[in-house]
């Protein structure tokens, strides 16, 4: 049977390595936003008030306003984060690239100032339509109300 000090001992290295993983890896966590909060993060990072409702609806169609959504596609890439940005034209998986030059896992943490950087360059090239699902679920809808967000 093992001595009490061996026990303590071996639970001490165990809460360690514990303390570290979470130290190490709890800074890089998801978030499902609320539209007001998507709202003002949209406006710190220099969207057109204008704009708000039409990227608000995007990102609830693409992830349901979750940061640490991936979805893999059928032609072997995979869109990444609040709005689904995806691999084979705008970042690459595991190293920077793309036409935003960004690692494809920088979109799927809380900050998504990056997310919106890149977002913005999909929107000067392709619009809005660069998203099917806000053809879909948003062009010619009524869009998110944030008139109670105080933005």
């Amino acid at each position: 049977m093992p001595s009490t000090s061996h026990l303590n001992r071996t639970f001490a290295t165990l809460l360690l390595v514990v303390l570290v993983f979470t130290s190490l890896f709890g800074a890089s966590t998801g978030k499902v936003f609320t539209k007001c909060e998507l709202a003002k993060e949209l406006g710190k990072n220099g969207i057109s008030r204008t704009f708000y409702g039409h990227w608000i609806c995007l990102a609830n169609a693409e992830s349901g306003l979750n940061t640490t959504k991936v979805t893999k596609l059928a032609n072997m890439s995979a869109s990444y984060g609040i709005f689904q940005i995806n691999s084979k034209e705008w970042c690459r998986e595991g190293r920077k690239g793309g036409k935003c030059n960004m690692k494809c896992e920088d979109f799927i943490n809380d900050n998504i100032t990056d997310d919106i950087e890149c977002v913005k360059k999909i929107q000067m090239q392709y619009g809005f339509n660069g998203w099917n699902l806000w053809q879909k679920k948003c062009k010619g809808k009524e869009l998110p109300n944030i008139s109670k967000c105080n933005v």
